[in-house]
């Protein structure tokens, strides 16, 4: 069966994500910052192993390729994510708008880097990064400039991975996982995690190399950059 190796693993839509690949039998690789409080994760069946990873920890990322320099990777999940602060024009805090980028939008890319030979060696060769609509600048409706700000970036590092990794036969794209009722969608978002997960894994399920460098919704549509 293929393998999968997804970050934020533990709640949301991570988790919701995760129970539909592993209902189908896949090798799973879940990641968050502390699994011993991941019950939910935990009481899942399946061929899944999790691992104790703060996306943030360069040192910790690097040691998990090495724990894995034998296993490929078909499908890299991007999918820890925080949206810092909720301010507005003239609140913004600098400090936290630092950390935000480094989960939303270093992260990412420092796990492309890291496990780039484990998913090329695998027969699907896909990275898939959760973004939000809220990252397409030419949507954009003004505020909230610490995340949006962060999945732009994000986008700008999928799109730029495409062209990198088109040699390689690795597809990256970039994914809206709709308003969803998490933690950070809060109770009043449009769906729930169930209804996002389904979605994106009806995208992912279709995913071809012609794909690659797209932005899109878990209801299929492109999203504009």
């Amino acid at each position: 069966m293929p393998t999968l190796l997804i970050t934020g693993a533990n709640r949301g839509i991570g988790l919701a994500l995760l129970r539909t690949f592993a209902a189908e039998g896949w090798r799973i690789h879940a990641c968050c910052r502390q699994p011993d409080k991941a019950k939910e994760l935990k009481a899942l069946a399946g061929d899944i192993r999790l691992h104790r990873v703060d996306v943030t920890d360069g040192l910790r990322v690097a040691g998990l390729a090495r724990d894995l320099a034998d296993e490929a990777i078909d499908l890299l999940i991007s999918n820890a994510g925080v949206y810092g602060p909720r301010t507005g024009f003239g609140e913004t805090d600098y400090d936290d708008w630092l950390k935000v980028l480094a989960v939303n939008t270093l992260a990412p890319l420092r796990f492309v880097e890291r496990f780039v030979e484990h998913v090329e060696r695998s027969e699907r060769k896909l990275v898939v990064n959760v973004s939000s609509r809220m990252g397409s600048i030419s949507q954009s409706s003004g505020g909230a400039y610490i995340y949006r700000s962060s999945k732009a970036a994000l986008n700008a590092v999928t799109k730029g991975l495409s062209t990198d990794l088109a040699a390689r036969g690795i597809t990256v794209v970039a994914v809206h996982p709709g308003w969803v009722q998490t933690d950070m969608g809060g109770a009043g978002a449009d769906i729930p995690a169930e209804t996002s997960a389904a979605g994106l894994r009806r995208v992912i399920d279709g995913l071809t190399p012609q794909d690659s460098g797209r932005f899109l919704s878990y209801d299929g549509e492109e999203i504009p950059w």
